[in-house]
This record gives C-alpha cells, structure tokens and sequence, in this order.
C-alpha cells in the first residue's frame, strides 16, 4: 500500500466529512464496508437529469454553466446515496482551452472541426496557467458543488490522461483505430512528446485549480489507454502520468487506464493512491501483477446491471468478494445511458448493506 506519509496526504479530519468512507478507503485505511460510487452516474440514468438537460439543447452551454454542473453533479448523491460526488464535466475542455474547439454531436459524440497535424499546429496551442485559467467555470461549478454538499461526501475532480487527449486532438473524435493518433508516435514521436508536454502542462494547471476550488480526490481517465502497445504506453504516456501525480501530491490520485492490464506494474509504481480497474483485469491478476500496491477500484461489468434484481445481487457480491478488502466498488467503465434506474439502485443498495468481517 502506498502510504500517504509518503507525500503530503493527511486522512480526513474527523467531523470534515457526514460520509468519508470513500477517502478513508482511497488512502488504504480498513473501511467497515467498501466504498461505492459510479462512473458516469451523473446522466442519462436518471429523469432529474434528462429534466435538466432539456433546458440545455447545446452540451457544452451545459457543461459550462456552473449552477447546472453543480445540480448534475449533487443528484446521484440525493438519488442514489453514493459515497462520492464526481464533478460534471468533459474531458475535452482541455483541448477546448488550448485551443482546439469541439463539437458534441448527440448520439455521436465530440467532432474537431481542426486536428493536430504539423508542428505548427502544436506551437499554436496555448498550454500551461494560460489554458487553465480559460476553465474558470469547471472551477466554480466545484465550489458551488462544494457548498452545497456541506460535507455530506467527498467531492471528485478528474481530467482526461494525456495519450487520450492527444488522441482525440489527431484523430478529431472517436475512433475504430485511432490510427492517426498512433501514426503520429511511430512516425513523428518527437512531435507527439512535444503535444503531451503542453497536454501535462495544462493538465497539471487544471488541476491544482480544481483542487484549490474543493475536489478531494482527482481521477485521470486514460479512456484510449488500451488501443497503444505497451512499449508504446511505456515511453508516451506513463511519463505523463507520473509528471501528474507528482506535481500533486496534496490529495489522492485515481489512475483509471482502460484496457491497459498490459500496464498495471508500470501504473502501480506511479505516485498515485488508486488505480481502477476495467471489467476485463481480474482482481487476482492484479494483485499478483502489482505486488499488493495501491487500493483498487471498479471492475464490474456495466452490462451485468442490465440483469434481473437477484443477478445484479449476486454479481455485485461477487466482485466484492474477488477483492477480499481495500475496494472501491464501481464499474469497469462508465454506467450506460440506458442501464435501468433501479439496477443501478440495487448495485448501489448491495454494497451500502455489505459489512466485512
């Protein structure tokens, strides 16, 4: 376990926090039960949500409204009882404030009119304080969010990894392959490294302000961790990774790298408190890979909960069963947008009802 003496991490301060399960277990103290919350459970899962949403036909108006942010953000709480808030927001407003605008196209997803193509493309980006300070919202929808929890759970912040944004950034939206993506790091590498420098930057910046406005624990979402090699995720994104933890080292990390079992003993020497785990990386495996290192968290298929009431059960117990301790229980990616309320209410109830021995 990776002990917060080791930085500047202190365990909650008694009476800071209604519900602090979900830090005490992100630190690897003994919990009473595991920690629960859900990635994505701010969305289409619940009708306060769609209600909201209506009023916002443009996403990014949405995402950039600091009161609705903070109202998407509360409503799992309320809804669900969940152990954590995670702010609403988009991993892509990092390329946004380094000046790479996006679309969010509905039932498609997020489109770049301009990709990253040439070297001047990248000494065109603005990077660092001076990209951070354009997210002045994202900062204020997490005080806001702060405020109005008044410490009944902790309170998220996260950003996108690197590789993932300069993955999107190259490619211009989602991908099959994201071959171009991948063409830059064999074929241009040194133009990549140059692109991830200003990504680490900015990202880096981002985040030390989400902290300074409230998040308790910050996750990076390595959505396109999977698609690279791993000699290839050794050399262009662990580096970027590291840089990160260790530039914050005042609160837990969560590294969350889908698809990336190839990578868990590079992940699991990284500075950071928690690492997630998708559906497809037994907990075994994990351990056996990591050498017993950070707390982990997730790994529950999201289509188990499209099961029946007793299935979800048995399935929820199971994966809490197969970690034997130091848990966080979530999904192994973000809750689909049509999974049924109450699955998700009886994934949530099963782990709120476990005690351990």
């Amino acid at each position: 376990m990776i002990e917060p003496t080791a930085t500047n991490l202190k365990a909650p301060v008694s009476g800071q926090f209604q519900n602090d399960l979900f830090l005490r277990a992100a630190l690897g103290a003994a919990t009473e039960r595991p920690p629960v919350w859900l990635m994505r459970q701010a969305g289409r899962i619940l009708p306060q949500y769609r209600a909201l949403r209506a009023g916002f036909p443009d996403f990014k108006v949405f995402v950039k409204t600091p009161d609705a942010a903070a109202e998407a953000t509360i409503q799992p709480v309320d809804e669900l009882g969940v152990d954590a808030a995670i702010i609403f927001s988009d991993i892509l407003v990092i390329p946004e404030a380094m000046g790479l605008d996006y679309e969010m196209v509905e039932a498609k997803g997020p489109r770049f009119p301009k990709v990253i193509e040439h070297e001047g493309d990248v000494a065109g980006l603005v990077s660092g304080a001076n990209a951070a300070e354009r997210l002045a919202y994202v900062y204020e929808a997490l005080r806001i969010t702060k405020r109005e929890l008044a410490g009944r759970v902790p309170l998220i912040g996260f950003a996108g990894a690197p590789w993932t944004i300069l993955a999107y950034m190259v490619e211009g939206g989602g991908s099959k392959t994201f071959s171009k993506a991948r063409r830059m790091l064999y074929a241009e590498p040194a133009l990549a490294h140059k692109l991830l420098e200003k990504i680490t930057d900015s990202t880096i910046e981002y985040l030390k302000g989400q902290v300074a406005a409230g998040a308790d624990l910050l996750q990076i979402f390595d959505s396109w961790a999977g698609e690279l090699p791993p000699a290839h995720y050794r050399t262009f994104a662990v580096p970027c990774l590291r840089r990160i933890c260790e530039a914050l080292p005042e609160v837990p990390k969560t590294i969350f790298a889908k698809g990336a079992w190839f990578a868990l003993e590079d992940l699991s020497a990284l500075p950071c408190q928690v690492l997630g785990l998708d559906w497809n990386t037994s907990p075994a495996y994990a351990r056996k890979v990591m050498g017993g290192g950070q707390v982990l968290q997730g790994n529950l298929d999201p289509c188990a909960l499209y099961a029946d009431a007793a299935s979800v059960e048995a399935e929820t117990l199971a994966v809490i069963r197969a970690f034997n301790g130091h848990h966080i229980v979530n999904l192994g990616h973000g809750v689909y947008p049509d999974t049924p309320l109450e699955s998700v209410r009886t994934f949530v109830d099963t782990v709120k009802a476990y005690r351990y021995a």
